[in-house]
Protein backbone atom coordinates (compact mmCIF):
# COMPACT_ATOMS: atom_id res chain seq x y z
CA UNK A 1 0.00 0.00 0.00
CA UNK A 2 1.43 2.98 -0.77
CA UNK A 3 0.89 5.35 1.97
CA UNK A 4 3.83 8.27 1.33
CA UNK A 5 3.35 9.17 -2.78
CA UNK A 6 0.52 11.82 -2.93
CA UNK A 7 -1.86 10.28 -5.74
CA UNK A 8 -3.32 12.42 -8.27
CA UNK A 9 -6.99 11.28 -8.58
CA UNK A 10 -9.21 13.31 -11.19
CA UNK A 11 -12.21 15.53 -10.30
CA UNK A 12 -14.93 13.27 -11.30
CA UNK A 13 -18.36 15.48 -10.36
CA UNK A 14 -19.98 18.21 -8.61
CA UNK A 15 -23.22 18.24 -6.74
CA UNK A 16 -25.09 21.20 -6.40
CA UNK A 17 -27.92 22.22 -4.57
CA UNK A 18 -30.85 23.73 -6.38
CA UNK A 19 -34.77 24.77 -5.82
CA UNK A 20 -35.63 23.30 -9.42
CA UNK A 21 -33.70 19.70 -9.98
CA UNK A 22 -35.87 19.39 -13.05
CA UNK A 23 -35.16 23.14 -14.62
CA UNK A 24 -31.95 21.95 -14.13
CA UNK A 25 -31.52 18.14 -15.64
CA UNK A 26 -33.45 20.07 -18.54
CA UNK A 27 -31.28 22.98 -19.02
CA UNK A 28 -27.85 20.58 -19.17
CA UNK A 29 -29.65 18.29 -21.30
CA UNK A 30 -29.92 21.15 -23.68
CA UNK A 31 -26.33 22.78 -23.30
CA UNK A 32 -24.09 20.50 -23.32
CA UNK A 33 -26.40 17.06 -23.85
CA UNK A 34 -26.62 15.54 -20.46
CA UNK A 35 -28.21 12.64 -20.35
CA UNK A 36 -30.09 11.51 -17.13
CA UNK A 37 -28.95 8.09 -15.34
CA UNK A 38 -30.95 8.15 -12.57
CA UNK A 39 -33.90 10.16 -10.53
CA UNK A 40 -35.72 9.36 -7.06
CA UNK A 41 -38.40 11.48 -5.69
CA UNK A 42 -35.94 11.59 -2.25
CA UNK A 43 -32.52 10.59 -1.80
CA UNK A 44 -32.99 9.91 2.43
CA UNK A 45 -35.05 7.99 4.31
CA UNK A 46 -37.22 9.97 5.29
CA UNK A 47 -38.89 7.69 8.05
CA UNK A 48 -37.33 9.10 11.02
CA UNK A 49 -38.20 12.62 9.83
CA UNK A 50 -35.59 13.69 7.76
CA UNK A 51 -35.97 16.31 5.01
CA UNK A 52 -37.17 14.77 1.40
CA UNK A 53 -34.66 15.32 -1.00
CA UNK A 54 -35.48 15.10 -4.67
CA UNK A 55 -31.85 13.96 -6.25
CA UNK A 56 -31.05 13.30 -10.31
CA UNK A 57 -27.51 12.50 -11.66
CA UNK A 58 -26.64 13.09 -15.11
CA UNK A 59 -23.46 12.53 -17.23
CA UNK A 60 -22.49 13.09 -21.12
CA UNK A 61 -19.65 10.53 -21.07
CA UNK A 62 -18.88 7.51 -19.45
CA UNK A 63 -18.71 8.51 -16.12
CA UNK A 64 -21.69 6.85 -13.96
CA UNK A 65 -22.72 10.65 -13.22
CA UNK A 66 -20.48 13.94 -13.61
CA UNK A 67 -23.00 16.17 -12.20
CA UNK A 68 -25.82 15.88 -9.13
CA UNK A 69 -28.79 17.70 -8.44
CA UNK A 70 -30.10 17.65 -4.91
CA UNK A 71 -33.42 19.98 -4.59
CA UNK A 72 -33.73 21.16 -1.17
CA UNK A 73 -36.91 22.39 0.98
CA UNK A 74 -36.81 26.19 1.02
CA UNK A 75 -33.79 26.94 -0.91
CA UNK A 76 -33.60 30.73 -1.50
CA UNK A 77 -31.87 32.38 -4.51
CA UNK A 78 -29.24 34.75 -3.05
CA UNK A 79 -28.81 38.31 -4.68
CA UNK A 80 -25.46 38.16 -3.05
CA UNK A 81 -23.92 35.49 -4.32
CA UNK A 82 -20.90 37.72 -4.90
CA UNK A 83 -20.16 38.17 -1.13
CA UNK A 84 -20.11 34.02 -0.03
CA UNK A 85 -17.39 31.68 -0.44
CA UNK A 86 -18.95 29.08 -3.16
CA UNK A 87 -17.70 27.67 -6.23
CA UNK A 88 -17.17 30.43 -9.19
CA UNK A 89 -17.57 28.60 -12.32
CA UNK A 90 -17.08 25.12 -13.60
CA UNK A 91 -15.90 24.22 -17.29
CA UNK A 92 -16.95 21.63 -20.30
CA UNK A 93 -14.23 21.28 -23.02
CA UNK A 94 -14.87 20.66 -26.43
CA UNK A 95 -12.25 18.82 -28.69
CA UNK A 96 -12.44 21.47 -31.20
CA UNK A 97 -13.00 25.05 -32.36
CA UNK A 98 -15.82 23.80 -34.67
CA UNK A 99 -17.20 22.02 -31.66
CA UNK A 100 -17.83 25.14 -29.45
CA UNK A 101 -18.71 27.37 -32.22
CA UNK A 102 -21.20 24.87 -33.57
CA UNK A 103 -22.74 24.31 -30.02
CA UNK A 104 -22.78 28.47 -30.11
CA UNK A 105 -24.87 28.73 -32.49
CA UNK A 106 -27.38 25.92 -31.77
CA UNK A 107 -27.74 27.51 -28.12
CA UNK A 108 -28.11 30.99 -29.58
CA UNK A 109 -30.94 29.55 -32.15
CA UNK A 110 -32.84 28.45 -28.67
CA UNK A 111 -32.27 31.89 -26.83
CA UNK A 112 -29.59 30.53 -24.71
CA UNK A 113 -26.33 32.83 -24.95
CA UNK A 114 -23.34 33.70 -23.11
CA UNK A 115 -22.68 36.35 -20.99
CA UNK A 116 -18.92 37.05 -21.54
CA UNK A 117 -16.53 35.52 -24.29
CA UNK A 118 -13.02 35.41 -24.22
CA UNK A 119 -9.55 34.34 -25.78
CA UNK A 120 -7.16 33.72 -22.73
CA UNK A 121 -4.55 32.50 -25.14
CA UNK A 122 -4.68 29.05 -23.69
CA UNK A 123 -8.49 28.53 -24.17
CA UNK A 124 -11.09 29.83 -25.77
CA UNK A 125 -13.86 30.35 -23.07
CA UNK A 126 -17.94 31.07 -23.52
CA UNK A 127 -19.49 31.52 -20.29
CA UNK A 128 -23.18 30.77 -19.61
CA UNK A 129 -25.45 31.23 -16.74
CA UNK A 130 -27.47 28.13 -15.48
CA UNK A 131 -31.35 28.10 -14.14
CA UNK A 132 -29.75 28.62 -10.68
CA UNK A 133 -27.23 31.64 -11.91
CA UNK A 134 -24.12 29.08 -11.71
CA UNK A 135 -21.72 30.46 -14.33
CA UNK A 136 -20.80 27.53 -16.98
CA UNK A 137 -17.62 27.91 -18.55
CA UNK A 138 -17.69 26.22 -22.26
CA UNK A 139 -14.10 26.05 -23.74
CA UNK A 140 -11.62 24.66 -26.48
CA UNK A 141 -7.80 23.84 -25.67
CA UNK A 142 -6.58 26.51 -28.29
CA UNK A 143 -3.48 24.11 -28.65
CA UNK A 144 -5.30 20.58 -28.60
CA UNK A 145 -2.89 19.55 -26.07
CA UNK A 146 -3.46 20.03 -22.30
CA UNK A 147 0.52 19.81 -21.82
CA UNK A 148 0.99 22.08 -24.24
CA UNK A 149 -1.60 24.51 -22.68
CA UNK A 150 -0.21 24.18 -19.32
CA UNK A 151 3.62 25.47 -20.51
CA UNK A 152 1.94 28.18 -22.00
CA UNK A 153 0.00 28.86 -18.74
CA UNK A 154 4.01 28.37 -16.47
CA UNK A 155 5.64 30.37 -18.79
CA UNK A 156 3.81 32.81 -21.06
CA UNK A 157 4.67 36.98 -20.52
CA UNK A 158 1.32 37.88 -22.37
CA UNK A 159 -0.74 35.07 -19.88
CA UNK A 160 1.00 36.89 -17.10
CA UNK A 161 0.17 39.76 -18.02
CA UNK A 162 -3.76 38.96 -19.26
CA UNK A 163 -4.98 35.55 -17.90
CA UNK A 164 -8.38 36.49 -18.55
CA UNK A 165 -7.08 37.22 -22.14
CA UNK A 166 -9.19 38.94 -25.03
CA UNK A 167 -12.88 39.77 -25.02
CA UNK A 168 -14.51 38.56 -28.16
CA UNK A 169 -17.31 38.36 -29.99
CA UNK A 170 -18.73 35.03 -31.00
CA UNK A 171 -20.22 35.95 -34.02
CA UNK A 172 -17.20 37.37 -35.42
CA UNK A 173 -15.37 34.23 -34.57
CA UNK A 174 -17.97 32.12 -36.28
CA UNK A 175 -17.58 34.87 -39.38
CA UNK A 176 -13.95 34.22 -39.23
CA UNK A 177 -14.55 30.22 -38.58
CA UNK A 178 -16.67 29.73 -41.79
CA UNK A 179 -14.26 32.25 -44.34
CA UNK A 180 -11.57 29.38 -43.82
CA UNK A 181 -9.36 31.08 -40.56
CA UNK A 182 -8.06 28.06 -38.80
CA UNK A 183 -8.24 27.75 -35.10
CA UNK A 184 -4.85 29.19 -34.50
CA UNK A 185 -5.00 32.12 -36.55
CA UNK A 186 -8.49 33.31 -35.60
CA UNK A 187 -6.34 32.92 -31.58
CA UNK A 188 -3.70 35.51 -32.67
CA UNK A 189 -6.31 37.96 -34.16
CA UNK A 190 -8.38 37.61 -31.50
CA UNK A 191 -5.08 38.42 -29.23
CA UNK A 192 -5.19 41.88 -31.74
CA UNK A 193 -8.05 42.50 -30.57
CA UNK A 194 -9.81 41.94 -33.64
CA UNK A 195 -13.00 39.97 -32.38
CA UNK A 196 -13.69 42.51 -29.56
CA UNK A 197 -17.23 42.86 -28.66
CA UNK A 198 -19.16 46.10 -29.90
CA UNK A 199 -19.79 46.57 -26.04
CA UNK A 200 -17.19 45.34 -23.68
CA UNK A 201 -18.04 42.64 -21.16
CA UNK A 202 -18.59 43.36 -17.73
CA UNK A 203 -16.34 40.58 -15.91
CA UNK A 204 -18.87 41.03 -12.98
CA UNK A 205 -21.13 38.83 -14.26
CA UNK A 206 -19.09 36.09 -13.53
CA UNK A 207 -19.22 36.56 -9.58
Amino acid sequence: MNTETIVHPRLHHLGLTTSNADAMVSWYRTVIGMDLVHRTDSATDTSGGAPTMKSAWVTNDEANHRLAFVEMPGLIADENKAQHHRVQHFAFAYRTLEELLGSYVRLKGLDITPVLCTDGGAQTAFYYTDPDGNSVELHVDNFGDSWTSMEHMRHSHDFAARPIGHFVDPDKLVEAFEAGASPSEISKRAWCDEFAPAQPYDPSVLL
